[in-house]
C-alpha cells in the first residue's frame, strides 16, 4: 500500500504518540525546568514527527533521507533528555525509552529503504551513462573507420 499522507506512515504515528506522551510526562517536571529540560525535551520530541512529515513530501530521495536523518538526530537528543530526567528523579522514563527504541528501529528501516532507492537510482544512472558512453565511442570509431 502506498502512503498518501505522512499520517499514513506507521513511523510518524509512533513518533506522534511519543510527542503526546512527552507532553503528558513533562507536565510533572519541576516548574523551574519549564524553560530548561521541559522545553528542550518537548522541542526535540516534536522535531521527530515534524521532520518525518517534511521528508515525506520532498520529491528528491536525497532530500527525503536528509530530513529522516534530522529526525534521527532529534530522536537521540530525546534519548539523552530522558536519561537526564531519570537521573534528576523527575520521572520514570522507561516507557519513553521503549517508545523511542521502537521509533528508532522503524525510522532506521524507513531511511534504509530510501537510501537503497538512492543507490539503485545512482547505479542505474551510472550504467546508463556507461552505455551511452560506450555507444558514443563505438559511433566515433565507426565514423573514423568510414571517413565520415
Amino acid at each position: 500500500m502506498t502512503s498518501r499522507s505522512f499520517q499514513d506512515l506507521m513511523v510518524w504515528q509512533k513518533a506522534h504518540e511519543f510527542v503526546v506522551e512527552t507532553y503528558r510526562v513533562t507536565r510533572a517536571f519541576p516548574r523551574e525546568e519549564l524553560f530548561g529540560l521541559t522545553s528542550q525535551l518537548r522541542r526535540a520530541a516534536v522535531s521527530i514527527p515534524a521532520n518525518i512529515a517534511e521528508g515525506f513530501v520532498r520529491r528528491g530521495l536525497a532530500d527525503k533521507a536528509r530530513f529522516y536523518n534530522i529526525a534521527a538526530g532529534s530522536l537521540e537528543e530525546c534519548r539523552y533528555y530522558l536519561i537526564l530526567a531519570a537521573s534528576l528523579g523527575y520521572a520514570d522514563t522507561k516507557t519513553g525509552k521503549d517508545a523511542l527504541d521502537e521509533v528508532s528501529r522503524m525510522l532506521e528501516s524507513y531511511t534504509a529503504a530510501v537510501r537503497s532507492k538512492i543507490r539503485t537510482t545512482a547505479l542505474g544512472l551510472a550504467v546508463a551513462a556507461l552505455s551511452l558512453g560506450a555507444g558514443l565511442v563505438t559511433t566515433g570509431y565507426w565514423l573514423l573507420a568510414t571517413g565520415y
